[in-house]
């Protein structure tokens, strides 16, 4: 349901519309958005109760010491200071969730596409995973000695970063450079337009080089950190991070672990921004069973 929505929201960017009609009368999309709206407050609502009845009969320490259970425990803080509304609970799950998913999701697509074509590189990152955990599920505490899979992830975030422009408020007049921008400005970054510059990442900026990570990012952006920026940068960058991070690694490896994998000859290649960077017609790759002996 939220992956729709997002959808509708991409797509309403592109549509003309004519201002104070929809007071009056509202558009297929608006009411298909509405009804999506109110299932998903409906079932965060519901999962609001069970949390809240699990609670109640004991069967959890509080309302629990994950994120949910720490968004719970701000909604029925006695301190109106620290105390957040419904309203701000279900937004919270909301974002949290499409964070979680869609950018993942994305993130994971097109590594899967990169390896299948660069298939030296998937040999490479299975081989430090089999070493790593041979077939035993990866676990979370190894999980950050993967270190060419970070190159990899890296890499891929570079060429195929999930959010294609960020967006900044200008709460006080500033220079950059020669350019002054004026308070409440807002300032749009393209993170694509930055992430394949040739002046900072070389003339085979648009090549896949995930050994130009191998030393990290301060050395493959030559000490310019803010030349690589898939999840923002300073005390607004994404905070969900080192989740995403962590999730990709585990679901990689996994599968790494169990399949080969080379790209269908029907893919046809067309990124497309819809919130995300995504390929339009998917990635179609044909799947081997992994084994060891004819790798």
């Amino acid at each position: 349901m939220l992956t729709r929505m997002t959808h509708i929201i991409s797509e309403n960017n592109y549509r003309v519309r004519i201002p104070g009609i929809g007071k009056f009368v509202k558009a297929s999309y608006d009411i298909e958005f509405e009804n999506l709206e109110a299932k998903i407050r409906e079932s965060f609502k519901n999962m609001i109760k069970k949390r809240e009845k699990d609670a109640m009969f004991g069967e959890l320490d509080g309302y629990g010491h994950d994120l949910f259970g720490l968004l719970l425990n701000a909604y029925h803080d006695s301190d109106e200071t620290r105390k957040i509304s419904l309203d701000d609970l279900i937004d919270q799950c909301k974002n949290f969730y499409l964070a979680g998913q869609e950018t993942s999701a994305s993130a994971l697509t097109w590594i899967v596409f990169l390896l299948s074509v660069h298939t030296d590189w998937q040999d490479k990152a299975r081989k430090e995973v089999l070493e790593l955990f041979g077939q035993q599920i990866p676990s979370q505490d190894r999980i950050a000695k993967l270190r060419i899979m970070g190159m990899v992830i890296n890499e891929s975030l570079r060429l195929y970063t999930p959010n294609a422009i960020l967006m900044r408020r200008v709460e006080r007049e500033t220079r950059l450079g020669k350019i002054t921008v004026p308070a409440n400005t807002e300032v749009y970054i393209s993170t694509l337009a930055v992430h394949q510059n040739p002046e900072i990442w070389g003339e085979d900026a648009l090549l896949f080089k995930p050994d130009s990570f191998a030393d990290g990012v301060a050395k493959a952006t030559n000490s310019n950190i803010a030349a690589f920026l898939p999840f923002g940068l300073g005390p607004r960058n994404c905070a969900g991070m080192n989740f995403a991070i962590t999730e990709t690694k585990l679901a990689l490896s996994m599968i790494l672990q169990h399949y080969s994998f080379t790209l269908s000859p029907t893919y046809a290649h067309c990124p497309t921004e819809v919130l995300t960077m995504c390929p339009q017609h998917g990635v179609q790759v044909i799947l081997h069973p992994y084994q060891p002996d004819l790798l």
